[in-house]
Protein backbone atom coordinates (compact mmCIF):
# COMPACT_ATOMS: atom_id res chain seq x y z
CA UNK A 1 0.00 0.00 0.00
CA UNK A 2 1.50 3.34 -1.05
CA UNK A 3 2.05 6.07 1.53
CA UNK A 4 -0.37 9.03 1.50
CA UNK A 5 0.85 11.98 -0.57
CA UNK A 6 1.52 14.33 2.43
CA UNK A 7 3.86 11.72 3.95
CA UNK A 8 5.61 11.22 0.61
CA UNK A 9 6.09 15.00 0.30
CA UNK A 10 7.36 15.29 3.88
CA UNK A 11 9.78 12.40 3.32
CA UNK A 12 11.10 14.03 0.15
CA UNK A 13 11.65 17.34 1.99
CA UNK A 14 13.43 15.66 4.91
CA UNK A 15 15.66 13.64 2.55
CA UNK A 16 17.13 16.93 1.29
CA UNK A 17 18.67 17.58 4.72
CA UNK A 18 22.39 16.76 5.03
CA UNK A 19 23.06 13.32 6.47
CA UNK A 20 19.43 12.19 6.14
CA UNK A 21 19.00 9.32 3.71
CA UNK A 22 15.69 8.11 2.23
CA UNK A 23 15.03 5.52 4.96
CA UNK A 24 15.81 7.94 7.80
CA UNK A 25 13.64 10.58 6.14
CA UNK A 26 10.74 8.16 5.94
CA UNK A 27 11.14 7.13 9.60
CA UNK A 28 11.22 10.79 10.72
CA UNK A 29 8.19 11.63 8.55
CA UNK A 30 6.20 8.70 9.96
CA UNK A 31 7.19 9.70 13.50
CA UNK A 32 6.15 13.33 12.96
CA UNK A 33 2.71 12.53 11.54
CA UNK A 34 2.00 10.34 14.57
CA UNK A 35 3.27 12.86 17.15
CA UNK A 36 0.94 15.11 19.11
CA UNK A 37 0.15 18.36 17.26
CA UNK A 38 1.63 20.71 19.97
CA UNK A 39 5.04 18.97 19.73
CA UNK A 40 5.09 19.18 15.94
CA UNK A 41 3.98 22.80 16.06
CA UNK A 42 6.72 23.60 18.59
CA UNK A 43 9.33 21.97 16.31
CA UNK A 44 8.09 23.99 13.32
CA UNK A 45 8.19 27.23 15.34
CA UNK A 46 11.72 26.54 16.63
CA UNK A 47 12.95 25.88 13.08
CA UNK A 48 11.36 29.09 11.75
CA UNK A 49 12.68 31.15 14.69
CA UNK A 50 16.22 29.86 14.20
CA UNK A 51 16.03 30.59 10.47
CA UNK A 52 14.76 34.14 11.08
CA UNK A 53 17.17 35.06 13.90
CA UNK A 54 20.42 33.49 12.72
CA UNK A 55 22.42 35.31 10.05
CA UNK A 56 26.03 35.80 8.99
CA UNK A 57 28.38 38.05 10.94
CA UNK A 58 29.13 41.22 8.96
CA UNK A 59 32.83 40.95 9.86
CA UNK A 60 33.84 37.28 9.65
CA UNK A 61 30.80 35.54 8.12
CA UNK A 62 30.12 33.20 11.06
CA UNK A 63 26.59 32.15 12.02
CA UNK A 64 25.35 34.51 14.72
CA UNK A 65 22.32 36.14 16.25
CA UNK A 66 24.10 39.47 16.74
CA UNK A 67 26.71 41.12 14.51
CA UNK A 68 29.60 41.36 15.11
CA UNK A 69 29.63 37.82 16.48
CA UNK A 70 31.00 36.68 19.84
CA UNK A 71 34.33 35.58 18.27
CA UNK A 72 34.88 38.95 16.61
CA UNK A 73 34.11 40.78 19.87
CA UNK A 74 36.22 38.50 22.10
CA UNK A 75 39.31 40.52 23.07
CA UNK A 76 40.99 37.37 24.43
CA UNK A 77 41.29 35.96 20.91
CA UNK A 78 44.51 36.54 18.97
CA UNK A 79 43.72 39.33 16.48
CA UNK A 80 47.04 38.82 14.67
CA UNK A 81 45.94 35.48 13.16
CA UNK A 82 42.94 34.88 10.87
CA UNK A 83 41.90 31.38 9.88
CA UNK A 84 40.16 31.37 6.48
CA UNK A 85 37.48 28.70 6.01
CA UNK A 86 35.01 27.83 3.26
CA UNK A 87 31.73 27.71 5.22
CA UNK A 88 30.44 29.06 8.52
CA UNK A 89 30.03 25.50 9.87
CA UNK A 90 33.80 24.97 9.44
CA UNK A 91 34.33 27.41 12.31
CA UNK A 92 32.42 25.07 14.61
CA UNK A 93 34.66 22.16 13.60
CA UNK A 94 37.84 24.11 14.33
CA UNK A 95 36.47 25.49 17.60
CA UNK A 96 35.75 21.93 18.78
CA UNK A 97 39.42 21.06 18.29
CA UNK A 98 40.29 23.68 20.95
CA UNK A 99 43.63 24.39 19.25
CA UNK A 100 42.95 27.75 17.62
CA UNK A 101 42.49 31.02 19.50
CA UNK A 102 42.66 33.51 16.64
CA UNK A 103 39.94 35.09 14.50
CA UNK A 104 38.07 33.61 11.54
CA UNK A 105 37.00 34.60 8.05
CA UNK A 106 34.41 32.69 6.00
CA UNK A 107 34.89 32.80 2.22
CA UNK A 108 31.39 31.54 1.45
CA UNK A 109 32.59 28.92 -1.02
CA UNK A 110 35.52 27.90 -3.22
CA UNK A 111 36.58 29.06 -6.66
CA UNK A 112 34.96 26.73 -9.17
CA UNK A 113 34.57 28.08 -12.73
CA UNK A 114 32.62 24.96 -13.76
CA UNK A 115 29.99 25.82 -11.13
CA UNK A 116 30.11 29.52 -12.00
CA UNK A 117 31.92 30.53 -8.77
CA UNK A 118 34.56 33.18 -9.46
CA UNK A 119 36.80 35.03 -6.95
CA UNK A 120 34.43 38.03 -6.94
CA UNK A 121 31.62 35.75 -5.71
CA UNK A 122 33.55 35.04 -2.50
CA UNK A 123 34.26 37.25 0.53
CA UNK A 124 37.88 37.89 -0.49
CA UNK A 125 37.57 41.69 -0.80
CA UNK A 126 36.17 41.80 2.76
CA UNK A 127 39.21 39.82 3.94
CA UNK A 128 41.52 42.33 2.24
CA UNK A 129 39.67 45.13 4.05
CA UNK A 130 40.29 43.36 7.36
CA UNK A 131 44.00 43.13 6.58
CA UNK A 132 44.20 46.92 6.48
CA UNK A 133 41.91 47.51 9.49
CA UNK A 134 43.15 44.79 11.88
CA UNK A 135 46.67 43.92 13.18
CA UNK A 136 46.86 40.69 11.14
CA UNK A 137 50.28 39.03 10.88
CA UNK A 138 49.28 35.57 9.68
CA UNK A 139 46.56 34.08 7.49
CA UNK A 140 45.92 30.35 7.92
CA UNK A 141 44.08 28.90 4.93
CA UNK A 142 41.92 26.01 6.15
CA UNK A 143 40.20 24.75 3.03
CA UNK A 144 39.54 21.16 2.01
CA UNK A 145 42.06 19.20 -0.05
CA UNK A 146 39.97 18.77 -3.20
CA UNK A 147 40.82 20.42 -6.54
CA UNK A 148 38.74 23.53 -5.84
CA UNK A 149 40.20 23.86 -2.32
CA UNK A 150 43.75 23.68 -3.69
CA UNK A 151 43.01 26.19 -6.46
CA UNK A 152 41.34 28.62 -4.03
CA UNK A 153 44.20 28.29 -1.53
CA UNK A 154 46.82 29.05 -4.19
CA UNK A 155 44.77 31.99 -5.50
CA UNK A 156 44.42 33.44 -1.99
CA UNK A 157 48.13 33.02 -1.26
CA UNK A 158 49.04 35.02 -4.37
CA UNK A 159 46.34 37.68 -4.00
CA UNK A 160 46.92 38.31 -0.29
CA UNK A 161 50.72 38.23 -0.50
CA UNK A 162 52.19 41.37 1.07
CA UNK A 163 55.16 42.37 3.18
CA UNK A 164 54.95 41.35 6.83
CA UNK A 165 52.09 38.88 6.32
CA UNK A 166 52.71 35.17 6.78
CA UNK A 167 50.38 32.95 4.74
CA UNK A 168 50.16 29.29 5.71
CA UNK A 169 47.91 26.36 4.96
CA UNK A 170 46.78 23.73 7.43
CA UNK A 171 48.71 20.45 7.35
CA UNK A 172 47.40 17.59 5.30
CA UNK A 173 46.20 15.38 8.13
CA UNK A 174 42.85 15.67 6.36
CA UNK A 175 41.75 12.97 3.94
CA UNK A 176 42.25 14.03 0.33
CA UNK A 177 39.13 15.43 -1.28
CA UNK A 178 37.22 15.97 1.97
CA UNK A 179 36.00 19.01 3.88
CA UNK A 180 36.60 20.14 7.47
CA UNK A 181 33.18 19.07 8.71
CA UNK A 182 34.18 15.40 8.32
CA UNK A 183 37.42 15.69 10.35
CA UNK A 184 37.60 14.82 14.04
CA UNK A 185 39.03 17.23 16.63
CA UNK A 186 42.43 15.49 16.89
CA UNK A 187 42.94 15.52 13.11
CA UNK A 188 42.04 19.22 12.95
CA UNK A 189 44.36 19.98 15.85
CA UNK A 190 47.26 18.24 14.09
CA UNK A 191 46.40 19.92 10.79
CA UNK A 192 46.52 23.37 12.42
CA UNK A 193 49.80 22.59 14.19
CA UNK A 194 51.28 21.18 10.97
CA UNK A 195 50.41 24.18 8.81
CA UNK A 196 53.07 25.25 6.33
CA UNK A 197 53.90 28.57 4.78
CA UNK A 198 52.64 28.95 1.22
CA UNK A 199 54.93 31.68 -0.14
Amino acid sequence: MPLPEPIVNLTAALAKLPGVGPRSAERIALHLVQTERPQVQHLAEVILTARERIHFCDVCGALTQHSPCANCQDTRRDATVICVVEKAVDILSIEKSGSFRGKFHVLGGKISPLDGVEPDDLRIALLETRLTAEPVQEIIIALGTDVEGDATSNYLAKRLNRSGLKISRIGFGLPAGSGLEFADELTLNRALEGRREML
